[in-house]
């Protein structure tokens, strides 16, 4: 059974992974630290970039000779597999490492099976500790790989009674500028912003990622405008160069029952460009048809101590009649961001 000490080293290495949000696909985030007999730390590192070396490949140049006879604790079980890189269990076997402690067993097809390596080599492995909060950090990577598709987390931004902007259809700013400035550092760590053309055409938004000065952050994700019809203007700031920016049309797609872009099918097509997570923050109407077809995976809400009264809400069209088939959260965050209610959690699936 794990210890105290593992127990704060997974906390640690779950710290390190989630350096690598947003910079890691198509590979997953992970994190890990090499403990001495004695508990002490020898060594920590995280996966940093896709081809770059792995979490423990890190942690072990860090600890060198010392990590003989030592402990790994990963967030993620060491892949078994040959890659961009080499497989982590070799490296583990050949630093010395006498035990493996990790939160998340592997559900890849191709790198799954370290441990049983491990252990066919006499080094004792033991799973699942702080399995919960290993699913968390690395949710957009396996929900990649057990859904086939990106990790989607709607972003949403109200007033208290719900309204997503005025009766004459203003709308910022709604929220405050710290909740602003949080969403910024969110678009950072996805691989894509998902928006519907009638936000575009409504609030001709930049859809980039901005520092705290207002400036471009490093990295910026792909800006993804779903367009049935093809109707994004030229001079559009989503054209602007600033990011890259691909404008969906039901043409390129493929189109649903209704006509539409096929939503499904967008994820697939994101997916297949490496896309792991996804932010979607378009209107209503957008977020209601990702709803409807089962495709949101977490919710990110913003609510301001705002009332309008009147105006659009902030959901509509997915395909809710009943309380009985309401989608509800499984809430692991809340907080207070400038003056508004920041509440986060997982959708419920139904049965």
């Amino acid at each position: 059974m794990a210890s105290t000490t593992e127990h704060a080293a997974m906390r640690r290495a779950l710290e390190l992974a989630a350096r690598g949000a947003g910079a890691t696909s198509p590979n997953p985030v992970v994190g890990c630290v090499v403990l001495g007999a004695d508990g002490r730390v020898l060594g920590e590192g995280w996966h940093e970039r896709a081809g770059g070396p792995h979490a423990e490949v890190v942690a072990l140049a860090a600890a060198g000779s010392a990590a003989r006879g030592g402990t790994a604790v990963v967030t993620l079980e060491p892949c078994a597999h040959t890659g961009r890189t080499g497989p982590c269990t070799r490296a583990l076997l050949d630093a010395g490492i006498a035990r493996v402690v990790h939160a998340v067993d592997d559900p890849s097809a191709a790198a799954a099976g370290g441990a049983s390596v491990l252990r066919a080599a006499g080094v004792p492995v033991e799973g699942g500790v702080l399995a919960g909060e290993g699913e968390r950090v690395a949710e957009a990577w396996l929900t990649s790989v057990r859904r086939g598709r990106p990790h989607v987390t709607w972003k949403l931004a109200a007033t208290l009674d719900g309204r997503s902007a005025a009766a004459d259809g203003t709308s910022r700013w709604i929220t405050s500028p710290e909740s602003r400035a949080e969403v910024h550092r969110l678009r950072a760590t996805v691989d894509a912003v998902v928006v519907g053309v009638g936000t575009v055409l409504a609030d001709d938004p930049a859809l980039t990622a901005r520092d705290a000065d207002g400036a471009p952050a490093g990295r910026q994700p792909l800006r993804v405008v779903v367009d049935s019809a093809g109707r994004t203007p030229a001079r559009a700031r989503v054209r602007d160069g600033a990011a890259p920016t691909w404008v969906a049309t039901a043409d390129e797609v493929g189109a649903g029952a209704d006509g539409r872009v096929d939503l499904g099918a967008l994820l697939q097509q994101l997916r297949a460009r490496d896309v792991l997570s996804v932010l979607l923050e378009g209107g209503p109407t957008l977020a209601g048809a990702f709803l409807a077809a089962g495709l949101v995976d977490r919710v990110t809400a913003y609510t301001a101590p705002v009332l309008l009264g009147a105006g659009p809400p902030a959901l509509a069209g997915a395909g809710i009649t009943t309380i009985t088939e309401a989608l509800r959260l499984d809430v692991d965050d809340v907080g207070r961001v400038g003056g508004d209610v920041r509440v986060s959690g997982r959708v419920q699936r139904r049965s």
